[in-house]
């Protein structure tokens, strides 16, 4: 159990709404240049982007769109609504298409085929936090991009709030997508 010190205690902490989170943008509070998401009603500042960071983010996009163009929609740091407390901007998610007026609305979990965190400095975070709301969201399938440790780390099929087995692969081998099985990409090629 994690202990407070009397300070922390003492602490008011506002909670947010995804409305809430939304109005503030508006109303310039907070604003696009601003690295910030809702997570459990709290607006964390995400951390700086690094260049290996940016790289492996516009390479996994040149690997995705032109394999999954026709089954998906890639879509690179952008919110996926997963609650009314909750608006993750994802480094990368593969979108269920949707034709009409549906696809003018927030994405939502039940759009989320494929959902990738790129992690540098943000792995610790990445796999205590994201990883569990991620899972109680009912996100089918998450891959974690540890840049330092050279691994992409796949996560499917949730159970409350955790995926119950996660391998890792390295360079020299290839990962498979088990929400879309015909996406097969080298692990190198997606470390950058």
């Amino acid at each position: 159990m994690a202990r407070t010190t009397p300070a922390e205690t003492h602490l008011q902490r506002w909670r947010f709404t995804v409305d809430d989170y939304h109005r503030m943008g508006e109303a310039g509070i907070l604003n696009e240049d601003d690295r910030a998401e809702l997570i459990e009603e709290e607006v964390i500042a995400m951390s700086p982007i690094g260049a290996q960071h940016t790289g492996c983010i516009n390479e996994l996009n040149q690997l995705l769109v032109p394999r999954v163009s026709e089954m998906a929609i890639v879509s690179i740091q952008n919110p996926v609504r997963l609650g009314p407390r909750l608006d993750p901007q994802p480094d990368v998610v593969l979108l269920r298409r949707h034709e009409g007026p549906r696809r003018r609305e927030m994405p939502t979990a039940a759009d989320v085929l494929l959902l990738i965190e790129v992690a540098d400095s943000s792995l610790a975070y990445d796999r205590a936090v994201k990883l569990p709301l991620h899972a109680r969201s009912g996100i089918p399938e998450v891959w974690i991009v540890d840049l330092a440790g050279n691994a992409v780390e796949p996560c499917a099929d949730p159970a409350g709030d955790i995926y119950p087995s996660s391998d890792r692969f390295h360079c020299g081998e290839t990962i498979t997508s088990l929400t879309l099985p015909s996406l097969l990409l080298d692990v190198e090629a997606v470390l950058g």
